[in-house]
């Protein structure tokens, strides 16, 4: 009833919201004459090609013209996008920690361009370049209302080179149509773009975009007018295969062949210019880097997101349904085991799969994904196999409703005690955007479909969660309101649900101030966020309040002081250590509060780095805590960072008193734009484990690499040796 409460809201919201208007144009002609890539702007194209230029700030402010302009340029030929760039800047003292495809931009000089190739404001294509000539690429999923709507773990083809001018610098992109999913004949193309100058600490877009809101948001765009109608983007067929071998060793099991090897390929085929079919056979993945750990002190699991290529196109499309914690597809959850002796993630065999995911027409995109495991025998798990249908409808002008069907079924064998026969899940989500995104949200529900017990008399049984967020976000104000169920009995195997069993509402309140001829504070403002936590039974099991206050600086530094209140009620027994001592007992209660600072420092400078300490009460006894990372580079070849966490626990006795440290050092050293280097150490005593790994990857052509991957455990007690490994691999991109 409360999910259905809501649903007037979100439906007819849209029609009251005005749309956009009066955005900038630019036009795209055919080139004059060919294009050579050296970032010089010397051909005749770019003297007669219509450009974008009036950039407006959007930090420091919001509401000026950019200080220091930027002209974009287009033209194209039957292949080929290209695009010229010139950025004027006051000086040629630029921030370019690396020389590694798709470097980290906060703090960094650089430009990127965002195409919606299908004008629905939802997904766009992104690609970056730095006055280094060093490329960025990822692909814009949700509107680009969060963060994490930007995913920089997708890589395709396609060209840039970059020169540095006397106070500019400008460069020449090539991008393939075939790269693009974009509707066949098309004359317009949502475009935006934004630049970050680390000189004059300006940030810009082409269009005019408030300070609240993501440069990379797509309801901020302009048009992108084609003179000629698009072609089709031709063939459109990628064959990537790979070789590898492999040598390990296991001090607490012996292998029977420490000499391995393997071969495999993914493909991928334009089936329309918008839909595209992706195959893999025997896919690898030894050479995506090892998840970052984090101390978990919490009673619930800790996410990591998707790096695989395979899953990363039109990822949200499947993965985008529920919230983050609430997840009814989790791709991770298909081939991805936990090595129990080191806590780490490891590869569980895939034999094959496809996924088929694109658009159907301008307002329909549809995900089809079906992927078969290998056994895992030594566990009595038999093959699976995994199908996903997801359909996405375009509603309003940034909204949409989609559907989910995830079926996890048990292959060539019966149910056990080990696992079920299958595991299905039903869902509908309804997103909402404004038209100027000052309005967000969503609503949702989905229901598990679950094998009934035999003794029960067979056949299947339900159980649901579902969810609703409605968001206001203007310049001086931001409020959330959020609530949240999930049944007891709700089991999406292939998901991700944190935790089972509660009712919970979670408004949020920040507010904005800007004061005027500050010479040191940009913005600052107090916020509240508060959780209320109930489980089946009605019982009020947590209480979570921080009441907080930041600054945010015109230097780019950046400090939050916040006091952080906890009620918990514990419904099973509980270590906080984490380390298997006494547990505190279930059906306890404890309130305790905490001090918490989170300072960030500059990202242009050469040393940065951030802390959050915090001291306070911690159940019935109390915790320090001392977290952060810290980096220093030798821009562009040399990177040197660390990553660390204390915790001091004490407890009264029995329960366990710990002392739990987390170091991440890292060494990352990019000889060239195609030789990297990276090596780091991860010491983590609540795993009892150190993990060391070094990577050396030779990028010979775009989208192709030979990787060397050494990895070696040892427990974090004694330095006794767990295991060690090493990886070669080698992958070429094939165009057919």
């Amino acid at each position: 009833m409360k999910v259905f409460s809501l649903l007037p809201v979100f439906v007819f919201l849209p029609f009251f919201l005005a749309a956009q208007s009066g955005r900038p144009v630019v036009h795209v002609k055919r080139c004059a004459d060919p294009i050579v890539l050296d970032g010089r702007l010397e051909e005749k194209s770019w003297q007669l090609a219509d450009k974008a230029t009036d950039f407006w700030e959007q930090f420091p402010e919001d509401s000026l013209p950019a200080k220091y302009q930027t002209e974009i340029s287009f033209c194209r030929d039957d292949e080929y996008l290209y695009v010229g760039i010139k950025c004027y800047t006051p000086g040629n003292a630029y921030v370019a920690p690396s020389l590694r495809y798709d470097y980290m931009a906060f703090g960094t000089d650089f430009l990127s361009l965002i195409f919606d190739t299908f004008n629905d404001k939802t997904n766009a294509f992104t690609f970056g370049i730095n006055p280094l000539g060093v490329q960025r690429d990822a692909l814009l999923s949700g509107g680009g209302n969060r963060l994490e709507d930007f995913s920089s773990s997708w890589d395709n083809k396609w060209k840039g080179e970059s020169y540095i001018g006397d106070h500019w610098w400008s460069a020449e992109m090539a991008i393939p149509f075939s790269t693009l999913r974009f509707q066949e004949g098309g004359t317009k193309w949502r475009f935006g773009c934004f630049r970050f100058d680390t000189q004059s600490n300006e940030r810009s877009a082409w269009v005019e975009i408030p300070r609240n809101q993501w440069l990379f948001n797509l309801a901020y765009t302009g048009d992108m007018i084609w003179e000629e109608p698009l072609p089709p983007s031709g063939a459109n067929v990628s064959v990537i295969p790979y070789l590898s071998g492999s040598y390990a060793q296991d001090a607490e099991e012996p292998v029977d062949k420490p000499f391995g090897g393997g071969a495999g390929l993914d493909a991928k085929i334009g089936i329309t210019s918008g839909l595209n079919l992706d195959l893999t056979v025997n896919p690898d993945f030894s050479q995506v880097e090892v998840d970052r750990q984090v101390a978990n002190l919490s009673r619930f699991e800790i996410f990591f997101p998707e790096k695989r290529q395979f899953f990363l196109e039109n990822a949200d499309l499947f993965g985008g349904f529920g919230f983050s914690d609430m997840n009814p597809f989790f791709s991770r959850r298909i081939g991805v085991a936990i090595d129990t002796a080191t806590g780490q993630n490891v590869q569980n065999p895939i034999w094959g799969g496809l996924r088929l995911s694109g658009k159907l027409s301008e307002g329909l995109r549809v995900g089809l994904l079906d992927m078969q495991t290998a056994p895992d025998r030594e566990n009595d798990l038999p093959s699976f196999n995994y199908g996903v249908l997801a359909l996405q409808k375009k509603l309003f002008a940034r909204s949409n409703i989609g559907f989910i069907f995830v079926n996890k079924q048990a292959t060539g064998a019966d149910s056990s005690e080990t696992y079920d026969p299958f595991n299905r899940v039903l869902g509908l989500d309804y997103n909402l955007a404004s038209a100027d995104n000052t309005w967000t949200g969503k609503v949702f529900y989905h229901h598990a479909l679950l094998p009934r017990a035999s003794q029960d008399g067979g056949g299947t049984r339900g159980a649901g969660q579902h969810g609703a967020l409605l968001t206001y976000n203007s310049r001086k104000l931001r409020f959330d309101w959020e609530h949240r169920w999930v049944s007891e009995d709700f089991d999406a195997q292939t998901g991700f649900i944190q935790r089972h069993g509660y009712f919970a509402v979670q408004p949020k309140l920040r507010l904005f101030f800007y004061p005027e001829g500050s010479r040191h504070i940009n913005r600052h403002g107090p916020g509240i966020d508060y959780k209320h936590f109930w489980n089946t039974e009605g019982r009020n099991t947590d209480r979570v309040m921080e009441l907080y206050w930041v600054w945010e600086l015109l230097a780019n530094d950046a400090l939050r002081l916040s006091l952080d209140y906890n009620y918990i009620f514990l419904q099973n027994d509980f270590d906080p250590s984490r380390s298997d001592a006494t547990p505190l007992p279930a059906g306890t209660a404890y309130e305790f509060w905490a001090f918490r600072m989170r300072y960030r420092s500059d990202p242009r400078k050469r040393l940065s780095f951030r802390l959050t300490p915090s001291y306070g009460q911690y159940y019935n006894g109390s915790r320090l805590s001392l977290e952060g990372n810290a980096s220093l580079r030798f821009q562009p070849y040399v990177s040197v960072s660390l990553q660390f966490s204390y915790n001091r626990i004490r407890l009264p006795e029995p329960y366990a008193s710990a002392d739990l440290l987390l170091l991440g050092p890292r060494l990352d050293i990019t000889f060239t734009k195609k030789l990297f280097l990276t090596a780091f150490m991860q010491y983590n005593n609540q795993l009892d484990n150190v993990n060391f790994n070094i990577r050396f990857q030779w990028r010979y052509q775009p989208v192709s690499d030979f990787y060397v991957v050494y990895t070696d455990n040892y427990a974090a007690s004694d330095f006794e040796n767990k295991n060690r490994a090493v990886v070669l691999k080698w992958t070429y991109w094939f165009n057919l």
